[in-house]
């Protein structure tokens, strides 16, 4: 009897560990990675002492001295430095010039940067296609796993309050503590054939938000975290589109969601959903990079080029005068003079004066 009474309290036990899992979304053992320590001068080269960059030899638009060809990503830390994530690797811009650090994966590759973020040391960390890397002001310490940090593999990051770097990937969500990779389960959705790179497990995009809750843009829908319970919000709740690319939280405490086949709002409170692009715009094509200004104004690309700025009554198209090039960015970016800066498919621009302004290596910073 006593022996029976074990085996059921053993089942019981099981069952209550794999609920619990369900919930929570945390299912494996951690995973180490390789470490590799390098100082800034083994890897650095000033912009001046490099060849003019031509995005293409046949191109004759803005072939100028371009920070780079592609910018994935702009960040600016706490020092007031600005970071470039391109396309051909990590850049940096102080008073002192623009500096250019040769990361690569672990195996001895050039690589694509996608996410810059800063911990409450200052530590500066990046993401890329192959690794993470954490630099301290003198030394880059780089992470790599060659079978889950993988060449396209790493695609968004988030530091939370707690100092725990949520990284997502074509293989899902982990955690990561500086020494090893914890996976964090999030259920697979569907794999995106329209772009080039794509997974059921993908996510394109993590946030804490203002309550410490964490959410996942992935392409199953948008997934929340809120340490004990993993929800989901889909097509079945009223998006339009399961393919999520980022989720921003607004200054009144509402969260704007961008789909492949439109822009919604979702109200948390009460939790409703409102497609804004088809209500106002009579539309529903895709909105990728989105962000909120300092005075609430909300700005996003749509249909790859498509710029629109919306003041919570009316969205105003940007009109790029004709003869300028029209910017196709990766992200939109307002740095702490409240400048937005559009970066992406051939360099950085900012908006001033109603008109786009090419940045590149020579300026105007």
């Amino acid at each position: 009897m006593l022996y029976n009474q074990r085996i059921i309290a053993q089942l019981l036990t099981l069952i209550f560990s794999f609920f619990l899992n369900s919930c929570t979304g945390q299912i494996s053992e951690s995973i180490p990675v390789t470490t590799i320590v390098l100082h800034q001068d083994s890897i650095s080269a000033s912009a001046d002492t490099l060849p003019e960059y031509r995005v293409g030899v046949n191109d004759t638009d803005y072939q100028g001295n371009q920070i780079s060809g592609v910018i994935r990503t702009v960040f600016q830390d706490s020092r007031g430095h600005f970071w470039f994530g391109t396309q051909s690797g990590l850049c940096r811009y102080t008073k002192e010039g623009l500096v250019y650090f040769n990361l690569v994966d672990w195996n001895n590759q050039g690589v694509t940067i996608h996410a810059i973020t800063e911990d409450t040391n200052g530590n500066i960390w990046i993401g890329y296609g192959g690794g993470i890397a954490k630099y301290d002001g003198s030394y880059f310490t780089l992470f790599h796993h060659k079978d889950i940090l993988t060449k396209s593999g790493l695609w968004s990051m988030e530091m939370d309050r707690k100092g725990i770097l949520w990284i997502g990937t074509t293989q899902g969500a982990f955690m990561f503590d500086g020494e090893a990779l914890t996976p964090f389960h999030i259920p697979e959705g569907e794999q995106d054939s329209t772009l080039g790179i794509s997974s059921t497990k993908m996510i394109h995009f993590i946030l804490e938000d203002s309550k410490g809750k964490i959410w996942f843009a992935t392409n199953g829908g948008v997934y929340t975290y809120d340490g004990v319970t993993l929800n989901n919000i889909s097509k079945t709740e009223g998006l339009p589109s399961n393919f999520v690319n980022k989720i921003v939280e607004s200054s009144e405490g509402s969260f704007w969601i961008s789909t492949s086949n439109g822009l919604s709002k979702y109200n948390e409170n009460d939790q409703t959903l409102v497609n804004v692009s088809e209500q106002l715009l009579g539309t529903n094509k895709g909105v990728a990079c989105i962000v909120e200004d300092h005075q609430g104004n909300l700005w996003f690309s749509s249909d790859k080029r498509d710029i629109y700025n919306f003041d919570g009554n009316e969205f105003t198209k940007i009109e790029v005068k004709e003869g300028d090039f029209s910017p196709f960015p990766f992200e939109i970016y307002e740095d702490q003079l409240n400048r937005l800066w559009f970066v992406g498919f051939k360099g950085a621009y900012r908006l001033e004066n109603d008109s786009f302004v090419n940045v590149n290596r020579d300026g105007p910073w």
